[in-house]
């Protein structure tokens, strides 16, 4: 049995852990998340989009055929699906079998940031979309998107969809520069963590939008969530001189546990407190569960 890490946070590791049907293969797993009963959804670059299995890995069922040209994010709070098509420039609310509740953007259409290469600083930050990230709820209600890979932007919307503020800059400087906002969590105080890739760090804000501080002990941030004990997990892309790694912090941003593990697109972290990888190159899903 491989585990990684120490402590509280010791893990048994179990790599590409979920069982397609036969005949079948995962495409380019983008992201992961699991609902009250442990289900869990992983959003695929492929027809259908969403697979869902149970805690084990087995199949259940799939969802979402012809609804997103280019799945990117998922979060899922109190049985409610928060995704985002990244060039389809749609974020959308759902059921947990696929019933669209709230559609947030027109389907390719997008913002005037003038950038012509996705991932690039962008020239100047616009409004919502162009090529948006990932939409997450807030204890309040509101929603707010990152955007993303040729905008610089957080957007924060009310639960009806509506736009309420946008925030941010496009630069490799001070806060509220952003280069790839790729992924956010909302906490029960209503601070906004976003993961501002490019940059190798986590910028924290009030709901508001007013910058409160930045995490940078990190490298290239994909994802970011938080568990029942206010615990943030993070995965992170290789640099220049690191491989990819799982980042573990408290409420603060200081370290609490790290190890090294396959550069993982997507990542949450369950009930249990067992950690679940997209891995987009590998089209798979690698699970940790927690020993410690």
């Amino acid at each position: 049995m491989a585990t990684v890490g120490s402590g509280k946070y010791t893990y048994e590791y179990i790599p590409n852990w979920a069982k397609m049907p036969a005949g079948q293969e995962m495409g380019t797993a983008s992201a992961v998340a699991t609902d009250s009963q442990d289900r869990v959804y992983i959003f695929q670059r492929k027809n259908p989009p969403v697979l869902v299995f149970d805690r084990d890995g087995n199949f259940l069922n799939s969802w979402g055929e012809g609804m997103f040209d280019d799945p990117h994010g998922i979060f899922i709070k109190d049985d409610i699906a928060y995704l985002t098509d990244r060039e389809g420039s749609i974020a959308m609310k759902a059921t947990l079998d696929g019933k669209p509740l709230l559609s947030i953007g027109t389907k390719g259409e997008y913002s005037d940031t003038g950038c012509e290469v996705a991932g690039e600083v962008c020239p100047r930050s616009a409004g919502p979309f162009n090529y948006v990230t990932e939409m997450v709820p807030a204890p309040n209600g509101d929603l707010y998107i990152s955007d993303g890979y040729r905008n610089a932007r957080v957007h924060r919307f009310s639960a009806a969809g509506e736009l309420i503020s946008s925030w941010g800059e496009p630069g490799k400087g001070g806060p509220n520069q952003f280069h790839l906002p790729h992924s956010l969590v909302v906490g029960d105080n209503g601070q906004v963590y976003l993961c501002d890739r490019e940059n190798s760090r986590v910028q924290v804000f009030s709901p508001d939008g007013e910058y409160v501080t930045m995490w940078t002990d990190m490298q290239r941030p994909l994802d970011i969530s938080i568990d029942s004990e206010g615990i943030f997990y993070t995965s992170e892309r290789p640099d220049d001189n690191n491989e990819a790694q799982m980042s573990i912090l408290d409420g603060d941003g200081k370290v609490l546990e790290r190890f090294k593990c396959i550069s993982a697109h997507g990542s949450w972290v369950d009930a249990h407190g067992d950690l679940y990888l997209s891995l987009g190159a590998e089209k798979s899903v690698d699970k940790y569960v927690r020993i410690g």
